[in-house]
Order: structure tokens, then C-alpha cells, then sequence
């Protein structure tokens, strides 16, 4: 049932039990941080709410009138329970401030997590890091499930009761082996139906990325996707099975940054053809968490960084 109003403010009640242990209303006044007038305008106007005399009052202090001793009995159980309330909230917020659960896409988790967990273990040197790197599907599961604190996804679908803000823009790039035939198209560049036709080293269905570039075929008018050719459970696998000759592969910009440099990996560029609609490679890599739930702790100082 809803607490009478009458009772609401435990604060006095917690300064007539000082008046009570200390023997004078201007002691109880310096051991609350408030002056002598201000507490004894408080216990008067409990009085007043109360329709009770409280206090004996005198030249050489106050003492509790019978009323004042009983309700000031009465009220000590609800201000030690109020206390008590105050211990526990504050052990959760230590512990809630001391551990951050996070899972991103694996995009996210490799290439751009590491850097921000350092920033944010700048200010919260205590704190305890889980991160799970798993794939977009699975990141929106343990976030709608409570499992983890902020997720990170890189896939264009999310489930009813998540709410979503972008990070970082990506863009998905086509990539092959230096001696792959495609090489020799590196300036005029692959269609989005030559693409389309490819069987590629893929990630799984849920992934990310290749539910990204399917949306987007999808949208460049592809109604037919090949089967992928491989489909592996990571990254750096794909990368490996590319650099080997295995077949082409469509990855974030952020994972090849290396292999473009060196060589081990080639890009090719995609034109549109004539009359058909660009296929649009660029993406944005999102943060999640439950609609409604505004995020906290470090949970809130992570997503600041992100965004920076």
C-alpha cells in the first residue's frame, strides 16, 4: 500500500531520535550538519503533522515527552530498516560499477573494442571486463536476455526491444588473393550481380556482415545470392582462406587494413552497371541495449567512448 504522506519525510523522525540520544536540540542540529533553528523548525512542524508534543522543551535542553518516547521507539525500527535499504542499494551500485559485461559482433569485438576498453579502464581502474564476441544475432539474444550490460552489433536487423545508436560507419570491401582473375579488374571493378553470382568464403547466416551485404544485394535489385563457399567461424579464418586462393571474400574495412598494406590481400572495387541502383557497401556498427533502460556506470562511459 502507498506510504501516508504523513510519513514520508523520515528525516525528522531520524532527528528526533538524535534529540532523544543526545539530550538537546542544538547537539542533534551539529551532529544532522544543520543549524540550531532549522532543526527545531522541523521538529515543530512534525509536531504539527503529527498533532503530538513531542519535546519537553527548557533552558537547559529537551527531553522526549511519553508521546515523543513511544513515537520515537516506533520510528527507530523504520530508520534502521531505512538504513538498511540505503546499505544494500549501495552494494549494488558498487558491484554494478565494478563490472561491465559487453557483446559485440566480431568487427566490433577485434578491431575496435581493445582500444575503448583501455579508455574506459582509465577512469574505472577497478573495473572487471567480460566481453563475448559473437555474432550480431547472438549479441541481440544476451542483451534482450540481461546477460550482458551493452552490445555491439554490425548487421542491419534488430529484434522488437532494442534500442539502437550508431557508433562507427563502416564499409563492407570485396577482397581476393594477389593471383585471383579479379585482380585484373582492379580499376574497372565487379558488378553487384557478378558478385552476387560468386560463390564467397563467408562467415555463417546470422553473421553481421553477410546479413549486411545481403540486405544490400537485396536492395541493388539481386534477387538470387550464390551459396557461400566456405563458411567459417571467423574473421581471421576468412582472411587465411583468401590470402590461400580458397575464393573471394566481402569483410569490413577495418579487418583488412593490414593485409591491403602488405598485399597479402587485394580489393576490388564495385560499379554499378548501367541502369541498375548502386549497391551501397557502407554500413553503421550500432551499440544496443533494452529499450527503456537508460544505460549506466560503465556501461554509459563505454558507449561515450564509442561515439567519440
Amino acid at each position: 500500500m502507498p506510504l501516508a504522506p504523513l510519513f514520508a519525510d523520515l528525516g525528522s523522525f531520524d532527528l528526533l531520535l538524535s534529540v532523544a540520544r543526545l539530550g538537546s536540540v542544538g547537539q542533534a542540529a551539529r551532529a544532522h550538519g544543520v543549524s540550531q533553528p532549522a532543526a527545531s523548525a522541523r521538529l515543530r512542524q512534525l509536531e504539527r503533522r503529527l498533532g503530538i508534543a513531542l519535546l519537553n522543551r527548557t533552558p537547559r535542553g529537551s527531553t522526549l515527552t511519553t508521546e515523543g518516547a513511544l513515537v520515537a521507539d516506533w520510528a527507530r525500527t523504520a530508520i534502521e530498516a531505512a538504513e538498511a535499504l540505503a546499505a544494500g542499494v549501495s552494494a549494488l551500485r558498487t558491484v554494478h560499477d565494478s563490472t561491465l559485461r559487453v557483446a559485440a559482433s566480431q568487427t566490433v569485438a577485434e578491431y575496435l573494442l581493445p582500444g575503448w576498453l583501455v579508455a574506459v579502464r582509465a577512469s574505472h581502474p577497478a573495473l572487471s571486463v567480460t566481453l563475448d564476441a559473437v555474432n550480431s544475432a547472438d549479441v541481440a539474444r544476451r542483451v534482450l536476455a540481461g546477460e550482458v550490460d551493452l552490445g555491439f552489433v554490425e548487421g542491419p536487423d534488430l529484434p522488437a526491444g532494442l534500442h539502437a545508436e550508431p557508433v562507427r560507419d563502416d564499409r563492407l570491401t570485396v577482397v581476393v588473393a594477389p593471383g585471383h582473375p579479379w585482380t585484373r579488374r582492379r580499376r574497372r571493378g565487379i558488378t553487384a550481380a557478378e558478385l552476387a553470382a560468386t560463390s564467397l568464403v563467408s562467415r555463417e547466416s546470422s553473421s553481421g556482415t553477410r546479413r549486411a551485404l545481403e540486405s544490400a544485394l537485396h536492395a541493388a535489385g539481386v534477387a538470387t545470392i550464390a551459396p557461400p563457399l566456405l563458411e567459417l567461424s571467423s574473421t581471421t579464418a576468412i582472411k587465411h582462406a583468401v590470402a590461400a586462393g580458397s575464393g573471394p571474400a566481402v569483410l569490413s574495412s577495418l579487418a583488412i587494413v593490414g593485409e591491403l598494406s602488405s598485399g597479402a590481400l587485394i580489393e576490388i572495387p564495385v560499379k554499378t552497371a548501367p541502369g541498375a541502383p548502386p549497391l551501397e557497401m557502407e554500413r553503421s556498427l550500432r551499440a544496443v541495449w533494452p529499450t527503456g533502460q537508460p544505460l549506466s556506470g560503465p556501461a554509459r562511459d563505454l558507449y561515450a567512448i564509442a561515439r567519440k
